[in-house]
């Protein structure tokens, strides 16, 4: 679901990774703090991402997210929120483990269920989440956004890559100095921020042109992820929602 997004990030992390050791930003060059911040986000145990994707082709999509907000980490621990374009409603995920909780709105339920199904699933389901694990193929997608060692892999396998980048010159973002680095892929204009000091961390990746309007940030670098699960009154069985959809 999120596949899209995810793999603009990969991409726009450039390859062949090398560590040096430097303590200022100016003494390196573009490719050096791309590589160091690709490095430090693969090495990460958690991040906080935030995605927003006003991108032609996501806005009019029910099924790709316009904006998401994660905290996971490489436990299999997750918990956050996305929300679908046109109209395609929003979901809340928890994820511990291999166990997972969804809680989807009205418009989410009459914008993935079929016909009058939708109705009668948003009103079924209404401000509880849907219980199961990783294994369960309605539980899977959202599972497998909502895995950091996931989206690690898929950075670390991305075999594409920018143009040479360029430095531009120190700002801030979110009150952190950071350097942006510029390039283009396939007509796109890619900005990475990647913190002045070390350790030297991507804090904002940008991407735009041809219908591509896409932000993520990342913040709160090996923080601990909330570990409060939904209370098993606010729950249904993911085995309900099957048995509901056979017989709607």
């Amino acid at each position: 679901m999120a596949g899209k997004a995810l793999a603009c990030v990969a991409t726009a992390l450039l390859l062949s990774p090398v560590f040096i050791a430097a303590d200022d930003g100016d003494d390196l060059t573009a490719q050096q703090l791309a590589d160091q911040a690709k490095d430090n986000l693969l090495d990460a145990k958690s991040v906080h991402l935030k995605l927003t994707d006003r991108s032609t082709d996501t806005r009019t999509s029910t099924t790709q997210p316009t904006s998401m907000d994660l905290a996971l980490d490489q436990h299999g621990n997750c918990v956050g929120s996305m929300e679908m374009g046109a109209r395609g409603g929003s979901v809340e995920i928890v994820k511990q483990g291999d166990e997972v909780w969804m809680k989807p709105d009205a418009d989410f339920w009459k914008a993935q269920v079929p016909g009058g199904q939708g109705d009668a699933v948003a009103e079924l389901f209404k401000n509880r989440y849907i219980h199961g694990s990783t294994g369960d193929a309605m539980l899977k997608g959202m599972a497998d956004t909502c895995d950091l060692t996931s989206f690690q892999k898929e950075v670390a396998g991305d075999e594409g890559g920018a143009t040479a980048l360029t430095k531009g010159d120190e700002t801030t973002v979110g009150g952190t100095k950071v350097i942006p680095l510029k390039g283009t892929e396939d007509g796109k204009q890619e900005v990475l921020y990647v913190t002045s000091d070390a350790p030297h961390r991507l804090v904002k990746a940008t991407q735009h042109g041809g219908g591509t309007d896409l932000t993520l940030t990342f913040t709160d670098y090996d923080e601990p992820v909330p570990t409060a699960t939904p209370a098993a009154d606010e729950s249904v069985d993911v085995g309900k929602l099957q048995e509901e959809l056979q017989n709607t």
